[in-house]
């Protein structure tokens, strides 16, 4: 199986510098590496063009978009997401293979499973985190009939095989891929799983889905989504 690793970035810039050096190192276990920017200003296109990543520049387009244009744009059987912000574990990215090669479509590298560990979890308050988790709770009553319940539904940090991206027919529009591919995984019976994996705090730059506003989307998806017959 050829496996591919996309970047998605946005002014990551200080990310990419930590990430990418350990991105490289692992070049041979991949098909390709590139990187689908969504308008970053800060340096990040060039930075990477620098190291010899490949950047597919589409400013202002909907994180979903970007998504299917980095599906559209590979010739690999199965592809990661990942974002080069400094905070994700590069080395979980070799992680996938293993599962692919077990014929699971569809898989995710997990911050609230056991093992796991999340950004919010040195607080007493944790908005992000229960956030997923509800969530990962009430999309996996209205929709799954079988297989593993997907409990961290809203990290980029994933992989899919393109046949399944194909088939389940993904929004290209909007802000919540991530939870709209798990919604898909249940509808169209994916094969798919999650592995733990650790979240660090950002040292710089900022999140690009403020918890409340964004957390507003997710549940009018939810909503919308829920009253459809499935």
């Amino acid at each position: 199986m050829k496996l591919s690793l996309c970047l998605l970035t946005l002014n990551e810039i200080d990310g990419c510098k930590k990430d990418i050096p350990k991105i490289k190192r692992l070049r041979k276990h991949f098909f390709e590496i590139f990187a689908v920017d969504n308008g970053s200003t800060d340096g990040t296109v060039e930075f990477l063009k620098k190291q010899g990543i490949k950047v597919i520049s589409k400013p202002k387009i909907s994180y979903n978009a970007m998504h299917s244009i980095a599906v559209k744009n590979t010739q690999a059987d199965a592809i990661v997401f990942f974002p080069p912000k400094g905070t994700n574990s590069v080395k979980d990215c070799l992680k996938f293979e293993r599962y692919f090669n077990k014929g699971y479509e569809f898989i995710v590298a997990s911050r609230t499973i056991k093992g796991g560990k999340n950004e919010d979890d040195k607080h007493f308050f944790k908005p992000r985190k229960w956030l997923t988790i509800t969530l990962a709770l009430v999309t996996a009553i209205r929709w799954r009939r079988e297989g593993n319940i997907i409990w961290d539904v809203l990290h980029v940090f994933r992989g899919t095989t393109v046949s399944s991206f194909k088939k389940s027919k993904i929004y290209t529009t909007g802000e919540t891929f991530d939870i709209d591919e798990v919604t898909k995984s249940y509808i169209h019976k994916l094969k798919r799983i999650e592995f733990p994996t650790t979240e660090h705090p950002r040292t710089s730059g900022q999140t690009h889905f403020k918890t409340i506003p964004f957390g507003i989307k997710i549940f009018k998806y939810f909503f919308s989504e829920a009253l459809k017959f499935n």
